[in-house]
């Protein structure tokens, strides 16, 4: 069943017990009820520490042809089986508990605190509070101070008695962690909304940004474009300050280790500042002084352009930014603003907010938002490893979806990129206003495979459109042409560490990928830059860093698959070094496994328990420089070894990647279609040399 181009459902069977830390009841499931883990392992791989749960050491031994194929059918029906009748696929994508703990607070401020869904979203909250008591951003990570104040507050609004074990608990690490007065700054907007400290502890987002001229250093469109969709929300929210006040016995003033301070100005100086952070703090606190006097003649300018730019910006989309975040503080600006409950944009906005829900039984757990054209692109790219032409009834079908996806309409990005035929695909099921280089990059790559002459005008546009997004440095960001502006890291409110869209070596090399498939070549100016740009990149040990997957492992793989992809010379001393990194961090079984842990701590580059999806890309790989290695002869056979009989791959951990030491994702799709992707290029090129 679908509803609005959606399933109608996802299973998650995951649920909690009222009062104790970690219980679990039932078991994770993906799609089609099929499970992860039994429900006490799925607790576990929250709780435990990463080191503490390596794969099983197994014989090794080069799988066989009959043994790969056999694999590989298996593996093509079980991702075939999961595609939808409109054309498309769509795994879950699992971020961490902030967006359960939030979804409660949000409903508190809009006074809403008697919706059915709360109890079961709570259920899912308590199930993921790991065994110290706090929560994590991803299975096997230390507890996160901003998420677990958030999680304690959500649990606490929801009536949990602050003396259960589980309560207590949380409050423990809380105060270890430096109390809830050292949350990140878009929790302490929360905290403010809900009147447990005063705005005066948040950072100042001035509105009069939306009135900012592009040649101004800081402006709405040099930062990147998640930024801009929660800056001007927050930038309203800053401006009104608006409280929901909340009977003191609801309050939180036990997790500040410091009460006193805690509704104080943020930041404080003392004499002259001496740093770029320094000279911000200073600029926020002028823009305090600023806001409490009666002179503020463009204010009113700013908010009603503000209130444009949001309303223009949820046109034609999945919620605002078709993510999360901006969709809930969508929410608390409309109120702010005083539109009424029952008004299009709030039913529209309500109605977005509940299709990240994924219920079964007692619990409900929320999605960041939805990946279809991702996993499209990335399905259709591995079913035609596998030989799949565009002949199939799937391909078919999924090209027609993806080519009515492609994006003609021109909107931020335009900004930093005019002139070209607006053209790029994005992420969710509608999100116009932002395409993306890695979709397009993907999908145009599909359509080069799969789509036959009806996809040509597409696949030229796209081309079109990914060589006009290139960056003056050589590489390619997410969602504009953007250069790198080092000084706004140091704005108080950039805690989230994603402030800049920056080139990145993960989506160059995935342009390179595609631009190869479409018959362009390492002589090829663009190309050019882009291969002296992953140079210039390339990290001390060999490795290349992953932006958007978990880590070095995914920068590394897509490095090297797209050097191979446009003929660069794959015996070049840069290139041997970075295939000995992955052949250094393999382990005995001939997996790959590598923990989020590394963005904090580089230290552990590679390093990790052992996943389906990061085993697929250390063989890919090895593959791009030489496919007969015994590292990836070794990698297949782990993966032939622990496929399961429906053809997919268990994969409890995170291999996805938000935004750097701040949120992580699960894509349960990355343990098939890329496992699968291997088998078959493996296959592919065994095939070729005969």
């Amino acid at each position: 069943m679908t509803r609005n181009n959606r399933p109608e459902t996802l299973a998650t069977g995951v649920a909690g017990r009222s009062g104790e830390v970690g219980q679990v009841a039932g078991g994770e499931r993906g799609l089609n009820g099929q499970a992860d883990l039994p429900a006490e392992d799925l607790n576990r791989f929250w709780s435990a520490p990463s080191e503490m749960l390596e794969s099983t050491v197994l014989e090794h031994r080069i799988p066989t042809d009959e043994e790969i194929s056999g694999s590989l059918e298996s593996a093509v029906n079980c991702l075939l089986g999961k595609h939808q009748p409109e054309g498309y696929w769509v795994g879950e994508l699992q971020g961490d508990s902030i967006l359960e703990s939030e979804y409660i607070m949000l409903k508190f401020f809009l006074e809403q605190e008697n919706d059915p869904n709360l109890p079961l979203i709570a259920n899912y909250l308590r199930s993921i509070q790991q065994a110290d008591g706090g929560w994590s951003m991803f299975p096997g990570g230390n507890s996160d101070l901003s998420g677990t104040v958030k999680g304690y507050f959500a649990l606490k609004l929801m009536g949990d008695d602050v003396n259960a074990p589980h309560m207590r608990a949380a409050r423990r690490v809380v105060a270890q962690l430096g109390g809830a007065e050292q949350c990140n700054s878009f929790s302490k907007f929360y905290l403010a909304a809900l009147g447990q400290i005063s705005y005066s502890a948040c950072p100042s987002i001035p509105p009069e940004i939306v009135l900012l001229p592009k040649w101004i250093y800081f402006n709405l469109y040099a930062v990147s474009a998640w930024s801009r969709t929660m800056i001007l929300p927050l930038a309203i929210v800053s401006a009104h300050r608006p409280v929901r006040k909340l009977p003191p016995e609801l309050g939180i003033a036990e997790l500040f280790n410091d009460p006193q301070s805690a509704s104080n100005p943020a930041f404080r100086l003392r004499g002259l500042p001496r740093s770029w952070r320094g000279m911000f703090l200073l600029l926020d606190l002028s823009l305090k002084r600023y806001e409490k006097t009666a002179v503020t003649p463009l204010r009113p300018l700013a908010l009603r352009e503000a209130e444009k730019w949001l309303i223009e910006h949820m046109e034609g989309c999945d919620g605002l930014g078709a993510i999360f975040p901006p969709m809930v503080y969508i929410l608390i600006v409309l109120k702010t603003l005083g539109y009424a409950d029952d008004h299009p944009l709030v039913v529209k906005a309500q109605k977005d907010l509940q299709g990240l829900f994924i219920q079964e039984e007692n619990s409900i757990r929320i999605q960041p938002c939805w990946s279809p054209v991702w996993d499209t692109g990335i399905a259709l790219n591995a079913l035609a490893e596998a030989g799949i032409s565009e002949d199939h009834p799937a391909a078919r079908g999924t090209n027609r979806w993806l080519l009515e996806k492609e994006c003609r309409t021109g909107s931020d990005w335009m900004k930093n990129c005019p002139g070209v035929e607006p053209s790029g695909w994005y992420f969710e099921f509608n999100n116009p206003h932002y395409p993306d280089v890695d979709d397009t990059a993907m999908v145009v790559m599909a359509l080069k495979r799969t789509g036959g002459p009806s996809a040509a005008g597409a696949i030229r546009r796209g081309l079109n459109w990914l060589f006009a997004m290139q960056n003056d440095d050589g590489g390619w960001a997410a969602f504009d042409r953007t250069r790198q502006r080092p000084i706004l890291e140091h704005v108080p409110f950039a805690d989230h560490n994603a402030i800049q869209d920056p080139s990145c070596p993960d989506i160059a090399a995935r342009v390179l990928e595609c631009l190869g498939h479409n018959g362009i070549s390492n002589t090829h100016p663009a190309v050019r830059k882009a291969v002296n740009f992953l140079k210039d990149t390339q990290e001390k040990e060999g490795c290349w860093f992953g932006r958007w997957g978990v880590n070095y492992i995914y920068g590394t793989w897509q490095v090297l698959t797209g050097l191979r992809s446009i003929g660069e010379p794959m015996d070049q001393r840069f290139i041997r070094r970075a295939a000995d990194w992955l052949r250094s961090c393999q382990k005995p079984d001939g997996s790959w496994g590598e923990s989020c842990q590394t963005y904090d701590n580089p230290e552990l580059k590679g390093r990790g328990p052992s996943t389906p999806s990061q085993t697929a890309w250390g063989a890919m790989g090895l593959m791009a420089v030489g496919h007969r290695d015994p590292a990836v002869e070794r990698a297949l056979a782990w993966l032939v070894s622990n496929q399961n009989p429906d053809g997919n791959w268990d994969e409890p951990w995170f291999t996805g990647t938000g935004f750097p030491r701040v949120f992580y994702l699960k894509y349960h799709l990355y343990r098939l279609y890329f496992p699968l992707m291997a088998l078959a290029r493996y296959r592919r090129l065994c095939r070729a040399e005969r």
